[in-house]
């Protein structure tokens, strides 16, 4: 072989050398990692025969109960189906988790590949030039959003909750259709919280699991006696809308600066730029979901309402520069 055929496997890349990775009786060549986690790792993979790509998520599993917590993502992805819900292609468990033998065990989860990334990479690009978008564009999303949240809240004979909504957990196809992603953090929605000890496992799990900007306040410090429900979600989908408008969550530069987001979040203390482009609606839609106290939030279908609402209106208005 020549100087220039060597020169042209060198620079395309060799798929003999590429680490191929079998799903059943599918095999897939990694072409590069694209997210980690603290659970898992997401690489984009290539079909060997059909040439489609996707995204692969790997979970490590150390014991059994890691694994448990792994097969139950798998199932809500069966469970919970809806247009605005990234849907599970294939997925495969090889292996077995046993510290005891010091023996790991893998599930791998194939998922559609989205090119375009989560909203929280586009809203991290127009921050730079804030390149705000429309009221009218915000809401359409995010109400797709909540419809996609309305799933797990709706569940029979149990409602669920996702407990770590965050632009970072949806992803946008090329035309700007939102996908709620990662249901590792899924749980049931309501817990009842019976003494210290059991409040500081849900608060321990809340930590691990829930993203601290986007945290509810009932999660940081858990009451020994209380009753926790989905409207954490709720909560963290106020956290999402000021986001969507102003490129952040409310609470992400306390985090930033190493500031305690505890105390931010519980304060309530919401503030908006003055100088916006947006209606004093939306910042009321968006405080109507940040109430401090539980028992005095929305649940999602009046979320849904009032934002179809303002929806509506503002449609029918001239839309501000933007």
């Amino acid at each position: 072989m020549n100087t220039m055929g060597l020169n042209l496997i060198f620079q395309m890349g060799c798929l003999c050398s590429k680490e191929a990775v079998y799903v059943k009786s599918d095999k897939y060549y990694i072409v590069e990692k694209i997210g980690e986690g603290g659970f898992s790792t997401v690489s984009l993979i290539e079909h060997s025969q059909t040439k489609k790509r996707y995204a692969l998520k790997k979970i490590i599993c150390h014991g059994r109960e890691d694994q448990a917590q792994a097969i139950r993502e798998v199932e809500h992805h069966k469970t919970f189906v809806h247009p605005n819900i990234l849907p599970l292609l294939d997925h495969a468990l090889t292996g077995c988790a046993d510290p005891v033998l010091n023996s790991t065990s893998q599930v791998l989860m194939v998922l559609p590949y989205y090119p375009k990334g989560t909203l929280a990479n586009d809203l991290e690009l127009r921050s730079v030039g804030k390149h705000y978008m429309s009221s009218v564009d915000i809401l359409k999303m995010f109400l797709k959003i909540c419809e996609a949240v309305k799933v797990f809240h709706d569940a029979k004979p149990i409602a669920y909750a996702h407990r770590d909504l965050k632009t970072a957990n949806v992803l946008l196809a090329n035309d700007n259709n939102p996908l709620l992603m990662d249901l590792g953090s899924v749980a049931p929605a309501v817990v009842k919280v019976c003494g210290s000890a059991e409040a500081q496992n849900l608060q321990d799990v809340a930590a691990e699991r829930c993203s601290m900007p986007y945290r509810a306040p009932e999660l940081f410090h858990v009451d020994s006696y209380c009753v926790v429900d989905q409207r954490t979600d709720v909560w963290s989908l106020g956290c999402l809308l000021y986001a969507m408008c102003y490129f952040k969550s409310p609470f992400d530069t306390v985090y930033e600066r190493g500031d305690s987001v505890a105390l931010a979040v519980i304060s309530g203390n919401i503030t908006f730029p003055e100088n916006t482009p947006f209606p004093q609606e939306l910042h009321d839609l968006i405080l109507f979901m940040l109430k401090v106290t539980p028992s005095e939030r929305p649940f999602i279908h009046s979320v849904c309402d009032n934002a179809q609402d303002l929806l509506s209106r503002l449609s029918n208005r001239e839309e501000p520069n933007v």
